[in-house]
């Protein structure tokens, strides 16, 4: 159905908010550090949360609170009354609460609002150049490990809050056929390979990643007991062609292809192809930008894109399906299940075609 036609005036507001959209992100972020929208919450049945009241508690001048509380009003994430007492309108209550909204806010403040700076440039040169603002690295999946704890810490809660929730569901189907070894493609902290020493006493698994993320799966691993059946192989699917050893009964990519361009991905299944046997399965569990059931969810994931773009590695994307059930066929694999995970995951296993 065709949405309504806005009104000028209304596109206009739409516009200007837009403008201006980096000026309220910043004004929300210092409200949440500073304990602002915290404080009007829990002081909400109060008939004194006034600006005076709020600089007096978190011992902060009156001045900036006012500057922070006047956009954050015209933006709909608190409002006032008649004695000028401040509450969190619902807006303001997702903003400060809601573990999804709180991932995000973390991720685009720490991780992309620098870099994003740098869009045009890397849009133009197909090439992350955002990722200046932290190193000199090719991919920021490079220089991970050398980030700051709070660069770190909120790319793994965006990266751990979109997949951590599926896992248990998808394992029902991994295990369905009772595999003996599981190749992990970018193992990341190695959560998904715990999961799996956890859930089967005798499965083993292969984790392929690049050095740095590698040594922290495997001392993850080391630290709850199972490196006896955990095997660490460092790789780089960007610097040439990569061969994987045959024997695994499932290779395993979660949220790992939207990280490479098309050609890549190609290359990168084309890989798994030439490892498996005509028994063994390819799972693939993706967010796909067509299988969203909410139109915020598209947008994040739209928007995630170009943190790709601009900071990742310059060539990739959040894809819909359609992509990629066309770069699955091309590696010579087909779809044999087309599973719905959680809110906003697909899982996609795949076979030889025969």
């Amino acid at each position: 159905m065709n949405k309504k036609e806005m009104r000028a005036f209304d596109a206009l507001e739409e516009a200007q908010k837009i403008a201006f959209a980096p000026f309220v992100f910043q004004a929300t972020v210092c409200l949440r550090q500073m304990g602002i929208l915290d404080f009007i919450f829990k002081n909400r049945d109060e008939d004194n949360v006034t600006i005076e009241k709020i600089a007096n508690t978190l011992s902060l001048d009156p001045y900036g609170i006012g500057v922070l509380l006047e956009i954050a009003e015209s933006s709909n994430i608190v409002k006032k009354d008649a004695n000028l007492n401040y509450e969190l309108t619902k807006t303001g209550y997702f903003l400060n609460y809601n573990k999804t909204v709180d991932v995000n806010i973390n991720f685009t403040n720490d991780v992309c609002y620098e870099g994003l700076f740098y869009l045009n440039e890397a849009i133009k040169n197909k090439k992350p150049a955002g990722l200046k603002v932290f190193g000199q690295w090719e991919t920021i999946y490079e220089g991970l490990s050398q980030l700051s704890p709070q660069v770190q810490k909120s790319w793994f809660e965006f990266d751990h809050h979109y997949s951590d929730g599926i896992f248990n569901d998808a394992l029902k189907r991994v295990f369905k056929n009772n595999p003996k070894t599981i190749f992990d493609i970018g193992g990341n902290t190695g959560k998904f390979a715990l999961q799996c020493l956890e859930h089967n006493p005798e499965v083993e698994i292969n984790i392929f990643d690049l050095p740095g993320q590698l040594s922290k799966a495997l001392a993850n691993i080391k630290a709850e007991g199972f490196e006896n059946r955990v095997t660490g192989h460092e790789i780089n699917w960007l610097k040439s062609k990569r061969d994987l050893p045959k024997g695994a009964d499932i290779i395993w990519m979660s949220q790992f292809l939207d990280c490479f361009s098309e050609e890549e991905i190609s290359n990168i299944l084309n890989s798994c192809v030439a490892s498996l046997s005509n028994s063994a399965e390819v799972i693939i569990i993706e967010t796909f930008t067509d299988r969203q059931e909410y139109d915020n969810a598209r947008f994040s994931l739209e928007a995630t894109s170009l943190y790709f773009t601009a900071l990742a590695n310059g060539n990739s994307k959040m894809y819909s399906s359609v992509v990629f059930k066309k770069l699955i066929e091309k590696a010579g694999l087909t779809i044999t299940e087309d599973h719905k995970l959680g809110n906003y995951h697909t899982m996609l296993v795949c076979k030889k075609m025969s």
